[in-house]
């Protein structure tokens, strides 16, 4: 599984809801559950030349430990 180098965050598992019918607010009966499906939430991970362990290696590195400057980008 794909995960930052820093953090660790990787995929979650999580379930898309279908539902049909027109809401109680709208003069229906109600929205109902038809099925839920399972998808997965992946980060948004970016390949980088940084400066891990005093060498350069090109990781993976999730968006928000790059925004912070949790990591030093290689020259």
């Amino acid at each position: 599984m794909r995960r930052c180098a820093v953090c660790g965050k990787g995929s979650v598992v999580g379930r898309a809801y279908t539902r049909r019918g027109q809401a109680k607010k709208q003069g229906g009966v109600g929205r109902r559950i038809v099925r839920k499906n399972l998808r997965r939430f992946l980060p948004n991970l970016q390949r980088v030349k940084a400066l891990l362990h005093g060498s350069v290696q090109r990781v993976l590195i999730c968006t928000a430990c790059l925004k912070n400057g949790r990591v030093t980008k290689a020259p």
